[in-house]
């Protein structure tokens, strides 16, 4: 009966040791799942934050891209213009030129004219007729040159400004490409700086 009566008593301080060790590890395991959850949390609004984050990246990379495009289309049209403005300038000139031609063959037309039908009514003033129209023929023909020169230095300083035009519209582009590539480059070293210190706290 003792012996019964100790192994009653032994068996009972084990259950009762037992049910202790079971709090005690129940009471472990919800700190623990406690824990978790309030991690689980923090990685939930960190989740979040990166979301908005990313997702307003995206929206200033889609915004400088429509940048871009816009002014790349304005660079084009800048192009097609300055090449259809020096097509005018040189249609312009090339027409010029026909009419200053075509005023020097007229008026050589009616030098000869003139010659031949004064020599006809006035044999004795051929020389003086002849000489007065050569007179007039030169300064008719220096004029024309004179203006024809000072119509194509104007044409050609048209055309270098705007050939300089052209080459300031290039520069522009070409640093604007330029400060676009440091952006995204400065961009994706920020979101891999990001990523490195959220690895780095895990």
């Amino acid at each position: 009966t003792n012996v019964l009566t100790e192994l009653k008593k032994w068996r009972l301080s084990l259950i009762e040791h037992h049910k202790h060790q079971m709090k005690q590890e129940k009471e472990k395991h919800a700190v623990h799942v406690k824990q978790l959850n309030s991690q689980m949390a923090n990685l939930k609004e960190l989740l979040h934050t990166y979301e908005i984050s990313i997702g307003r990246k995206d929206e200033v990379i889609n915004n400088l891209t429509q940048a871009l495009e816009k002014k790349k289309e304005r660079i084009e049209l800048m192009r097609k213009f300055t090449f259809w403005r020096v097509q005018q300038i040189k249609a312009k000139q090339e027409e010029y030129a026909n009419r200053i031609a075509d005023k020097q063959f007229q008026t050589a037309l009616k030098k000869r004219v003139w010659t031949a039908w004064r020599s006809f009514s006035e044999e004795r003033w051929k020389e003086k007729v002849e000489k007065a129209c050569q007179l007039r023929a030169e300064d008719i023909c220096v004029q024309l040159t004179n203006d024809y020169e000072a119509k194509i230095a104007e044409l050609t300083a048209t055309l270098e400004q705007t050939k300089s035009e052209i080459l300031r519209l290039h520069s522009e582009r070409d640093q604007y490409e330029d400060t676009m590539k440091k952006a995204f480059m400065r961009g994706v070293c920020a979101l891999n700086l990001e990523a490195m210190t959220m690895f780095q706290n895990k």
